[in-house]
C-alpha cells in the first residue's frame, strides 16, 4: 500500500523517532537529534572527582566490600561499580536502570576509574543490582558483601580528617525521619504518627557533616539504638581528640534515661527537648503569667525563661536534672517549651542555652532534606540489608557533595548551598568529549553561566 508523506512520517515516528521538530525560527526549521556523538550533560562532575582525590572517600568505601568473585572472570571491579553508583546519585540518577544509558557515557568511565574510558562500557543495571542485593552468605550470582562496621567508621573518619586540629566543641545532632514503603519489604510496619508503612532511619550530624545513617524498622521507639550509636561515635572521636567537649543535642523523642545516664557517666554533655506535662506546666505558672502580661502590653510574642531541678515521679529517671523552660505567650495561646541538660548555669544561662544552643538543632532538618535530594527514600529492595546499603550509598554521595561545599565553595555565595543547588549550578554542564592517545578533552559549554564560581572552586580544591 502506498503511503503519502504525512502517513510515512507518522509511521516512522511510531516505530523509531530519531529527529524532533520544534517549529521554526524565522526562516529556519529547529530540529533536534541525539547524534552529537561523545557528549555529556555532567561535565561538572570532574569537580566531584577532584574532591574525592582530596578526601579519598571512594577507594576507602570500596574497601568496605568483600568480593568473592573469581578474579579472572571479573569485568567490572568493586571500586568501579561503587564509584559509578555514588557519582550517579550525586548527579541526580536515582535508579539502577539509568545506568543502562550512563554506562556508555565516557565521562562516567573517567569518574569510575575505568582504564578503557570511552571504549568499554561500565556495569549495567543487572550487575549493579547484584552488588546491592548481595548478602553475607554468597550465592551463585551474588558474591559481594559489604562490611557495615567499616562504613560506619569511614563516616566518622572523614569528619575527623576535615579538621587540622581538635575543635573546641563538637555538637552531635540526633534525629529521625520516615522513609515510606510501598511494597512488602522486610521489617515493614505501620507507624501511627506518620500514618504509613515506613522505615525510621536514625541520622547523626556534626554541623553539616554526616556521622551516622542507620536504617531501623518502625515498630520501636524513636530513640531506639541511639545510645549505642552515640557511644560508638564518641569512642572513635576521643581516640583522636581525648579532651574535646562533646554535646548531644536532640528533640524530646530522645529524652530517655538510657541516653542521659550514659552521657553523664562518660563526660558527654547533653541538651535534649522534653515533652510537656501538667506537672511541668504548674511549675512555670508564675513565668507564664509574666509572659502573658508582657504580651498584653506590647501585642507581640513574649518570652520569659526560667530553670529548675526536676525528678520524674514514676522513677524513670535515676536522678534530678536541670530543666530550662521557655515560657512564651503568642497570639491566642501559650507556647511553653522544656529542655533537659547537664550544662552548668554558670556557662550556659537559661536563655542563651535555649536560643543559642538548643534552637540551632533546627538546621538538621535541612541536612535530612538533603538526604532525600540524594534519594535516601529509595528503599524499595526486599531486604533490610540491601536497603541499608542504599542508605549508605546516599550518605556517601552526600559526603562527597559536602566535601565540594566545604573545600571548594568556602567563601563563595554557595558556601552553604543545598546539595541539589550545587548539582544544578556546578555539576550539570554540557560538554563534548574527545579522546586521543594522550588526553581526554572535555570541552564544556562556552555559555555556562557560573564559570567564575567553577574556577574558584577548582582552585580551592587544588590548594
Amino acid at each position: 500500500m502506498f503511503l503519502g508523506k504525512k502517513e510515512a512520517a507518522l509511521a516512522m515516528t511510531e516505530c523509531s523517532q530519531s529527529s524532533f521538530g520544534f517549529g521554526r525560527h524565522f526562516s529556519r526549521a529547529v530540529i533536534g537529534r541525539f547524534d552529537g556523538g561523545q557528549m555529556t550533560s555532567d561535565a561538572g562532575a570532574l569537580m566531584l572527582r577532584q574532591t574525592d582525590r582530596r578526601i579519598n572517600l571512594l577507594s576507602r568505601l570500596a574497601a568496605c566490600f568483600r568480593d568473592g568473585r573469581s578474579p579472572w572472570l571479573i569485568q567490572h571491579t568493586v571500586p568501579e561499580m561503587v564509584a559509578q553508583r555514588i557519582y550517579g546519585l550525586a548527579l541526580g540518577y536515582e535508579d539502577l536502570s539509568d545506568h543502562d544509558q550512563l554506562r556508555q557515557d565516557p565521562l562516567f568511565g573517567v569518574l569510575s576509574g575505568k582504564p578503557e574510558a570511552g571504549e568499554q562500557a561500565l556495569a549495567g543495571k543487572s550487575t549493579l543490582n547484584r552488588l546491592e542485593l548481595s548478602t553475607a552468605q554468597p550465592s551463585r550470582y551474588k558474591k559481594i558483601h559489604y562490611q557495615q562496621e567499616q562504613m560506619d567508621e569511614l563516616l566518622v573518619d572523614v569528619f575527623l580528617e576535615a579538621h587540622a586540629s581538635a575543635p573546641e566543641r563538637i555538637v552531635l545532632d540526633l534525629d529521625v525521619t520516615d522513609l515510606a514503603l510501598h511494597g512488602h519489604q522486610e521489617g515493614r510496619f505501620f507507624h501511627g504518627y506518620y500514618d504509613s508503612y515506613c522505615y525510621l532511619p536514625l541520622y547523626i550530624f556534626a554541623g553539616e557533616q554526616l556521622l551516622c545513617a542507620r536504617l531501623r524498622t518502625a515498630d520501636q521507639d524513636a530513640s531506639a539504638g541511639s545510645q549505642a550509636e552515640v557511644e560508638r561515635i564518641v569512642t572513635q572521636i576521643r581516640k583522636q581528640w581525648p579532651k574535646v567537649e562533646i554535646i548531644v543535642r536532640a528533640d524530646s523523642g530522645f529524652c530517655r534515661e538510657e541516653l542521659l545516664k550514659w552521657c553523664e557517666a562518660n563526660s558527654v554533655s547533653y541538651v535534649i527537648g522534653m515533652a510537656r506535662n501538667e506537672r511541668l506546666r504548674r511549675t512555670i505558672e508564675p513565668q507564664m503569667q509574666e509572659a502573658a502580661r508582657q504580651h498584653a502590653q506590647t501585642g507581640k510574642p513574649a518570652r520569659v525563661f526560667t530553670e529548675f531541678d526536676y525528678q520524674t515521679t514514676s522513677g524513670s529517671w535515676s536522678r534530678a536534672r536541670r530543666i530550662v523552660s521557655k515560657c512564651e505567650q503568642i497570639e491566642g495561646k501559650e507556647n511553653p517549651r522544656y529542655v533537659v541538660t547537664d550544662l552548668s548555669p554558670e556557662h550556659w544561662p537559661a536563655q542563651p542555652l535555649y536560643e543559642e544552643l538548643y534552637c540551632q538543632r533546627g538546621d538538621m532538618e535541612n541536612r535530612i532534606k538533603e538526604q532525600f535530594s540524594l534519594f535516601a527514600g529509595r528503599v524499595s529492595a526486599e531486604t533490610i540489608s540491601a536497603n541499608q546499603l542504599r542508605l549508605y550509598f546516599s550518605a556517601m554521595a552526600y559526603v562527597l557533595l559536602e566535601g565540594v561545599r566545604r573545600l571548594g565553595l568556602k567563601g563563595t555565595e554557595m558556601a552553604h548551598a543545598q546539595v541539589a543547588t550545587i548539582r544544578l549550578r556546578l555539576l550539570k554542564i554540557g560538554a563534548q568529549i574527545r579522546i586521543t592517545a594522550r588526553k581526554i578533552w572535555v570541552a564544556m559549554a562556552s555559555s555556562y553561566p557560573y564559570q567564575l564560581l567553577f574556577q574558584r572552586a577548582y582552585q580551592q580544591l587544588l590548594a
